[in-house]
């Protein structure tokens, strides 16, 4: 599985290089990197995290539609932060998503960390959809979901992937601020 794992930490190097740049381009390498993943994380009984890998599939089709309306009459919608009237449902929802997650994992699978790949699925879930918005605070669900990720991943003996989400964890915080300008340049 060590090439595969390699393979799918490569993509997601190039993955997160485009989001951090804001560029359109990183949908399309978001479709691709969830399939490499689905396989290792089923394989080492992340079943929630395989999960969220189907949902990441559908999810970057939706931000590549999302981000490419509107470019030809003058470019889709500009990177903002998130409104506040949507913390407290994006919240409500997340805490739902775990919970939920949680159940399925403990009363159905085999997961030795239900709680922490709940955790990060059910943020992954919320970070993306901001990811897809354009909202700048993306970058801080993103910060908790990698550091939290590269600690399971550790646990597991999935080295590849927890250096990724170790370079997640830290490019998370600068993405955050690279964004934050975007915005004050607009």
């Amino acid at each position: 599985m060590q090439t595969i794992e390699i393979i799918g930490a490569l993509i997601g190097l190039l993955y997160l290089y485009l989001e951090y740049h804001a560029s359109r381009w990183l949908w399309p390498v978001g479709v691709l990197m969830p399939v490499v993943y689905v396989w290792i994380f089923f394989q080492s009984k992340f079943y929630a995290d395989m999960g969220i890998n189907v949902y990441y599939f559908f999810a970057s089709t939706y931000g590549w539609i999302r981000w490419n309306r509107g470019r030809h009459e003058g470019g889709g919608s500009a990177i903002s932060h998130t409104p506040r009237r949507l913390i407290l449902p994006l919240t409500l929802i997340t805490t739902l998503l775990f919970a939920a997650i949680y159940l399925l994992l403990t009363r159905y699978t085999d997961s030795p960390v239900a709680a922490g790949d709940s955790l990060t699925t059910a943020l992954s879930i919320t970070g993306m959809w901001m990811l897809a918005q354009k909202h700048a605070e993306q970058w801080w669900v993103w910060v908790v979901v990698n550091f939290i990720s590269c600690g399971l991943y550790l646990w597991k003996g999935l080295y590849p992937t927890a250096a990724l989400f170790a370079i997640y964890s830290v490019i998370s915080v600068t993405g955050y601020f690279k964004w934050v300008r975007l915005i004050k340049r607009v």
